[in-house]
């Protein structure tokens, strides 16, 4: 058998430097040949101490580490961590990319652990959030009256920057605690509102505890009401939103084309179900597309992915979806089809109409594929003279179907319709037409 390759050891790191080390950490960098980390990491190694050779990572980090493993392959190599190294931190690249049974992981205690020992807040119930690497707005789908919150800064800068946010959404009472280069001699704690932050920028090495208090509150479930939505007119109403996607059923990991973006509402409440949840928001206009960017930011999911252009010819370089909804454009030639051939096994397919023609297209493929067909109406009471009557919205025409294994479409994936070009076929609308 080969010899296998010794193992890369991931050794955990403080602010306390090398003092702070476990002995077996200090003996694994002791014995290492190559030892790979970034700047400030590798200046708390002492060179009497740990004599191996010394790389820094370079930027961007994730692409290089392959080729910079593979140039030192056979040399006992250890790479270093801020804190925990499996907790927002390197050890998780570095699994993914060479293979977690190639590692040796020697945790230090994270920054979250030490946050939550100075102000003796319960780890398990507080949640945190990354800023590192990800854009400001992602910590506003963590603001809920009441919460505590830590936010693992990016920079000096984050503070302030957070402040500026939580006053932005509302929550300018709030009070947060900086709490700078954790562990170490230089360990400093800074306090204050968010609503006219006091302080300057300080240490990069911080994180933000957020007590945020009284504020806006924002349901967890779909269903959000209509007017959390910048909006012209094109938006799935908040009652049949919150059926499509009770039908659409998101878990964790799973990837979701909304087609028809309109004002981005199912792609934004699907992410919001769950953290690992995907989305791409297909829309041909520009004006909604930028609108649909500035409503996920808004909501607090700014990694929702927009892509501008016409369906199907959008969709041809998607990755393949767990789920489908299909908001407007019905009609337009190879659209149900080629969502239906990129669809994964086993995923789900939902589509909104208000319109007879759509509806009869709809009705053909339950005829074909079954699932469900239902018809969602609702009725709001209004002022009628010096009573109270009902006004009925247009009722909405919804399909949903479950791809079972095995099957084909009946057209080309890359938008070339069959069902459009037949005889019998119904006539293409606009693209445009939006179920809300």
């Amino acid at each position: 058998m080969p010899e296998l390759p010794p193992p890369i050891t991931v050794v955990g790191i403080g602010a306390d430097g090398w003092p702070g080390l476990a002995a077996g950490s200090r003996a694994a960098l002791r014995e290492a040949e190559f030892v790979v980390g970034g700047p400030r990491q590798l200046d708390l190694l002492p060179r009497e101490e740990v004599t191996a050779e010394r790389v820094r990572w370079p930027s961007p980090l994730r692409p290089a580490v392959p080729g910079l493993l593979a140039a030192h392959a056979g040399r006992r190599t250890a790479v270093l961590a801020s804190g925990d190294p499996m907790f927002y931190g390197i050890g998780r690249t570095l699994a993914e990319t060479v293979g977690a049974e190639r590692l040796r992981v020697l945790p230090h205690p994270s920054s979250v652990s030490y946050a939550c020992a100075r102000l003796g807040w319960p780890l398990e119930a507080t949640e945190v959030v990354s800023l590192v690497g990800r854009p400001l707005d992602a910590l506003s789908l963590a603001l809920h009256p009441g919460r505590r919150l830590l936010v693992l800064s990016a920079d000096a800068a984050t503070p302030a920057a957070v402040a500026g946010l939580l006053t932005a959404r509302g929550y300018g009472t709030a009070r947060l605690r900086v709490l700078e280069q954790l562990g170490a001699p230089a360990e400093r704690h800074l306090a204050g509102p968010a609503d006219g932050w006091p302080h300057p920028s300080g240490d990069p090495l911080n994180v933000i505890a957020v007590d945020l208090g009284d504020g806006p509150r924002t349901s967890l479930v779909p269903g959000l009401p209509d007017t959390a939505y910048e909006s012209d007119g094109q938006l799935t109403k908040r009652h049949v939103r919150a059926a499509t996607l009770a039908t659409l059923a998101p878990s964790p990991g799973e990837l979701l084309w909304d087609v028809g973006g309109g004002s981005g509402s199912i792609a934004i409440e699907w992410l919001r179900a769950h953290r690992d949840c995907r989305a791409v928001s297909v829309e041909r206009d520009p004006v909604r597309a930028e609108r649909i960017a500035r409503n996920a930011a808004a909501l607090g999911v700014p990694r929702l992915r927009v892509v501008t252009g016409p369906a199907p010819a959008a969709l041809a370089e998607l990755p393949a979806p767990d789920a489908v909804f299909i908001g407007g454009g019905l009609t337009a030639p190879g659209l149900l089809d080629g969502c239906w051939a990129a669809l994964r096994p086993g995923g789900r397919i939902v589509a909104n109409t208000v319109t007879l023609e759509s509806e009869a297209l709809l009705t053909e493929w339950y005829r074909r594929h079954g699932g469900e067909l239902v018809k969602l109406a609702v009725a709001h009471a209004v002022p009628v003279g010096g009573f109270t009557g009902w006004r009925q919205a247009m009722p909405v025409t919804q399909w949903s179907a479950v791809k079972p294994d095995g099957v084909t479409s009946d057209s080309k994936p890359d938008g070339v319709a069959s069902d459009d070009s037949k005889p019998d076929a119904v006539p293409s609308e606009t693209p445009q037409e939006n179920a809300s």
